[in-house]
């Protein structure tokens, strides 16, 4: 056994559900309007150079009403948001230590031997994370009936849950391929931003030990290189989901129109907007999540 081999505390998987569910509930109810509006600006095809316009993309049909009845607005797919994000976040927080200690028992001394004990260490958690992130895809129809909801709500006609899909059926998977393409390393970052943040900053042997304080500024370094890593793949992503149901467009198609009417700029839209919206949000779930999963298992283990 390495000197250096792991000493990450185990919780148990009641603690991890608890407190990444918690994280979840959490993060929809602050941020679900800020999410929304990065997602109505990564829809918009056109130039943004007045408020008026910016006005116009975030609010669309609103845009004229009063400041309290435009905001109200911000809240589709609250419903769709809520099962969607407390499901994600229970699979990607509570799931990726399950992923990271299996890694660990069978592939640690390759790690270690190849990156050093470590390096070794915080890339076992990265690709956990970017395993746990491919595996996501399963919960993509909640995903795109909450970014439907957000930035299409035509699309759904007056048709209800159910009624959705069994019209769409797997349909609603649309643009797996390039969903997975994106959480692969947009997760591997994450979770390796901070783990490599936990190792090198803090020092620390055992990151369930971290401290708020700690979880939080790790968690910027993850947040961070996620978003940044995963941007391109996010904006094509966001773009096959926001069509109509009826007039479905490929990622390929996406990506050639991209090109070629926006240029290479466009596979960034809506990036800095959503690294001070969306990067405080994972931020603040992720950091609670760390801190809350050790907190629950104190708590269920006395």
């Amino acid at each position: 056994m390495s000197p250096a081999a792991s000493t990450d505390k185990k919780q148990s998987a009641g603690a991890r559900i608890l407190g990444s569910a918690s994280a979840g509930i959490c993060e929809i109810a602050v941020f679900h309007p800020v999410d929304t509006i990065s997602k109505r600006l990564m829809s918009n095809h056109t130039r943004i150079s007045s408020a008026a316009q910016l006005n116009s993309v975030i609010f669309r049909d609103h845009a004229q009403q009063a400041l309290g009845k435009r905001l109200f607005t911000l809240f589709p797919g609250l419903g769709y948001a809520a099962v969607y994000k407390i499901l994600q976040r229970v699979y990607k927080y509570g799931g990726q230590p399950f992923a990271n200690e299996f890694l660990t028992k069978n592939f640690k001394d390759n790690y270690e031997t190849l990156f050093g004990p470590k390096t070794g260490k915080a890339l076992l958690s990265a690709t956990a994370g970017s395993l746990i992130g491919i595996g996501e895809v399963v919960l993509l129809p909640l995903d795109v009936l909450k970014i439907k909801r957000q930035t299409n709500p035509e699309s759904f006609r007056g048709r209800g849950f159910l009624k959705i899909l069994a019209d769409e059926g797997f349909g609603l998977y649309r643009g797996w391929g390039w969903t997975a393409a994106r959480n692969a390393p947009g997760s591997f970052a994450l979770f390796g931003g901070n783990s490599f943040a936990k190792e090198y900053i803090f020092g620390l042997s055992d990151y369930s030990s971290a401290t708020w304080t700690q979880n939080f500024v790790t968690s910027i370094f993850g947040a961070s290189a996620s978003l940044i890593v995963s941007a391109p793949l996010d904006v094509i992503k966001t773009r096959i989901q926001n069509k109509n149901f009826d007039n479905p467009e490929s990622g390929v198609t996406i990506l050639k129109n991209m090109f070629k009417n926006e240029g290479i700029t466009s596979f960034f839209k809506g990036l800095t907007p959503k690294l001070l919206t969306t990067g405080p949000k994972l931020v603040f779930s992720f950091a609670l999540a760390q801190s809350l999963i050790p907190a629950f298992d104190k708590l269920l283990t006395k």
